[in-house]
């Protein structure tokens, strides 16, 4: 799955700098005053090597808040969103908000609570679903997060 799938501004972004597992990206999409950058890692399912999933770590551009932004690979079942557990512990769930040709992305508010746990916690499993019983886990190194935030413009 190429960056393609991030949508617009941080598609092709340079790669800034590396934090362990992530990458920064910057770029400046068509009209924006300013460079945007994200702290970005793809990873492909343990079972499936066709079906991958890209997580993206942006601030909007007003600065006011912080996203975690995942595109999904098409075909998942959307109304199930998009799970994750923290060091096997379930965290809930996200739903999605649109559907690109290349992907659906979900998107999750990323809170101070939540930032701190992704900090402290050793593994991250992100979920997708393409039957109701049935979910796909998608492992994600946590390895350079919290640096690569902190890194973030």
């Amino acid at each position: 799955m190429t960056m393609a799938a991030a949508g617009g501004a941080l598609a092709q972004g340079a790669v800034r700098s590396v934090h362990g597992d992530w990458q920064i990206r910057c770029d400046t999409p068509p009209g924006a005053k300013s460079e945007q950058c994200a702290l970005i890692q793809s990873v492909v399912a343990e079972d499936r090597s066709n079906a991958g999933l890209t997580v993206i770590v942006l601030k909007t551009a007003d600065q006011k808040s912080k996203l975690m932004r995942v595109v999904a690979p098409l075909g998942v079942l959307l109304p199930s969103g998009l799970g994750l557990k923290l060091d096997d512990q379930d965290v809930g769930r996200a739903g999605f908000v649109r559907c690109l040709p290349n992907g659906c992305v979900a998107e999750v508010t990323l809170d101070d609570t939540l930032l701190g746990r992704l900090r402290n916690a050793k593994t991250a499993t992100f979920i997708i679903f393409e039957t109701p019983e049935e979910g796909i886990g998608f492992p994600l190194s946590l390895n350079g997060l919290g640096e690569g935030y902190d890194k973030l413009p």
